[in-house]
């Protein structure tokens, strides 16, 4: 019996057909545990540069570069009640930012851990994932957390509020409206 030529096209198609139909339908999930939306909005502290600086480069871009590609900076920043630096302290910001862009401004790719260190969240965490310009209302993803932001999913949105340049130092004021879904207690 010879071999038909249509034989090898015929047979993935009759595969993919021969399979399980694909789902449209949507279904509900459901947690094993209440989940609770929780809204903080805080301020983000950092120094950059000079001898109280709470971020640092730790690799520069090559020499031959024009744009910051390639840089990697780590901070232990502060978060605050207001924008005014003497103000309630609620936590730290454990930072890790990699410049992630050619073009200007600089787009960073963002990793932080908020640790809340004073009133109803005492010793818990979110973890923030995201792409961060300053020049823009920046919109991140939160994909975790710790103590009662155990399981924590959600946003962050934060803008850019002050940029004070006093010599080689530059401090900023970034201001974040979290919406966190997490265990409820």
């Amino acid at each position: 019996m010879a071999s038909s030529p249509l034989l090898p096209l015929l047979l993935p198609i009759l595969l993919l057909l021969s399979g399980p139909a694909p789902s449209t339908a949507s279904s509900s999930h459901q947690y094993p545990y209440n989940e609770k939306l929780t809204h903080l909005h805080f301020f983000f502290h950092e120094i950059y540069g000079g001898p109280n600086a709470t971020t640092i480069t730790v690799v520069n871009p090559p020499n031959s570069s024009y744009t910051a590609l390639g840089s990697i900076g780590v901070g232990d920043n502060y978060l605050r009640e207001g924008a005014e630096p003497g103000s309630k302290l609620l936590g730290r910001a454990h930072e890790l930012a990699v410049a992630a862009s050619l073009g200007t401004p600089t787009a960073y790719l963002s990793m932080f851990n908020f640790i809340f260190t004073a009133g109803e969240y005492n010793g818990s965490s979110i973890s923030i994932f995201g792409r961060a310009v300053l020049t823009e209302v920046m919109d991140r993803a939160i994909i975790g957390g710790s103590g009662k932001f155990r399981m924590a999913r959600g946003y962050t949105i934060s803008k850019l509020v002050n940029r004070k340049v006093e010599g080689d130092v530059i401090y900023l004021v970034v201001e974040y409206d979290a919406y966190i879904y997490h265990m409820d207690d």
